[in-house]
């Protein structure tokens, strides 16, 4: 007889330690079936502003590790945006093609309503502006609404192709994308506004996505070659850019890589931090994705602004990550440190800095 293995129980607190977080949230409505979890990070610099994602988990401890990761990920991308926001990611646990319903959604908006204001949700994988209008009908903690900012994908787009032009400056020389073939995993409502984004530069595009039947007319429409999934990561190109899920640089696909640079839109696109190191080694400049992809956030933070949302004022500091990301990467460069730690310490630093002027956000 063959004895399955017998997992070992993920031991909630010791993850909230491990990743420093200060409170998770875990939500069950018998009604709808909902089955939610919100990841509160650390809030120093005001409430936790972060998506909220849908998808189909295997498993508790994916979903519980996704939005760990995620979370912590929030707060470092609104640090280093100099917003005056914590971190803070929620996911729903279901099949957004399927499971998403009028219920479910406004049972999510009563789970955000309860936090208070310590957690602001906005628009993340598997959720759309209309869903967010659906939350708002039960809490008034929503971000990235139609009438405000609305959708976040094209600020997030121009923020990675600001971002790729800082990039293309350190190894090419020069900002222009024109020529430059770009390889772009996942073509959702980020990756393919970037495809025209690029388009528009006179870039090469090689794509792919999970879902071709959605997207393959629309990428083939813009020029682009399309490949399977798998084969994404072997294309002989300049640039690559994951705009999908996270963790999708690791043991299996580094050593796939032909690029000089990646950058997408992706959240945690290292399944590990040494994975950054890996990277370095084979001189590969790596633009780390919360900044890179942090056009989104700072698009939906203008609507805190006193005088209210202004797009122009919100697309001009998007504009800015492309110096952000070049200060990171000439600071790597110059300490002969991995990207994403010299982006960590641009971000704890001002965490640290205004941790000792303002308390722990307490709402009103």
């Amino acid at each position: 007889m063959i004895l399955a293995a017998v997992r070992e129980p993920m031991n909630i607190f010791d993850e909230m330690e491990k990743y420093g977080h200060e409170e998770l949230v875990f939500w069950y409505d018998k009604t709808t079936g909902l089955k939610a979890i919100v990841g509160i990070h650390d809030t120093t610099l005001g409430p936790a502003l972060g998506g909220c994602r849908m998808w189909p988990y295997q498993s508790e401890d994916e979903a519980l590790t996704d939005v760990l990761r995620l979370s912590r990920g929030m707060t470092y991308k609104n640090a280093a945006m100099g917003l005056d926001l914590g971190g803070g990611k929620s996911v729903i646990w279901g099949d957004s093609r399927t499971d998403k319903s009028e219920a479910l959604l406004r049972a999510f908006g009563r789970l955000i309503q309860s936090l208070q204001g310590r957690y602001i949700t906005a628009e993340d994988v598997g959720m759309t502006a209309t869903d967010m209008a659906m939350v708002a009908r039960e809490t008034r903690f929503v971000g990235g609404l139609k009438e405000t900012s609305g959708d976040p994908s094209p600020a997030t787009a121009l923020g990675v192709l600001e971002g790729m032009k800082a990039a293309a400056t350190l190894v090419y020389g020069s900002p222009s994308l024109s020529g430059k073939h770009v390889a772009i995993q996942g073509m959702g409502h980020v990756g393919l506004l970037l495809a025209q984004l690029l388009r528009d530069e006179n870039a090469r595009l090689t794509v792919t996505d999970i879902h071709p039947e959605d997207v393959r007319a629309a990428a083939e429409a813009l020029g682009a070659s399309w490949v399977e999934p798998e084969q994404i990561y072997g294309i002989d190109a300049d640039i690559f850019a994951p705009c999908a899920l996270g963790a999708v640089l690791n043991d299996d696909t580094i050593p796939q890589l032909k690029v000089r640079i990646v950058a997408g839109s992706a959240n945690n696109q290292l399944k590990d931090p040494t994975h950054g190191l890996e990277l370095m080694k084979r001189q590969i400049v790596y633009v780390p994705d919360y900044v890179i992809n942090g056009g989104g956030v700072v698009n939906v933070a203008d609507e805190f602004h006193p005088d209210g949302y202004h797009q122009d004022r919100a697309y001009s500091r998007v504009r800015l990550i492309g110096q952000q990301v070049g200060e990171i990467l000439r600071r790597a460069q110059r300490e002969q440190i991995p990207t994403q730690d010299a982006a960590d310490q641009l971000a704890e630093n001002r965490i640290h800095t205004m941790g000792r002027v303002k308390a722990t956000y307490v709402p009103d």
